[in-house]
């Protein structure tokens, strides 16, 4: 999977399924201050991650991820 399809689809879950407008959705925007994800919405996360590219994460694995621009990178290691 290439890096630009890992951006598209977790660009089409924060919008679908996390409901976050696509103007917030940028490299550098910070997950929680900038998207407004929260607690919840991590455990969203965690489950559309495992359907979408087959893995799971780890919750000590996430807590250093701070921008989209990580979590895409975290998750582009985990496929590659």
């Amino acid at each position: 999977m290439s890096r630009q399809e890992i951006e598209e689809k977790v660009k089409e879950f924060l919008i679908e399924d996390l409901e976050i407008e696509e103007e917030k959705i940028a490299p550098e925007a910070r997950l929680k201050e900038d998207m407004g994800v929260d607690s919840l919405d991590f455990v969203d996360i965690v489950v559309i991650v495992e359907k979408n590219f087959g893995f799971k994460i780890k919750p000590e694995e996430m807590a250093g991820i701070i921008t989209l621009k990580e979590f895409c990178d975290y998750i582009e290691s985990k496929v590659a």
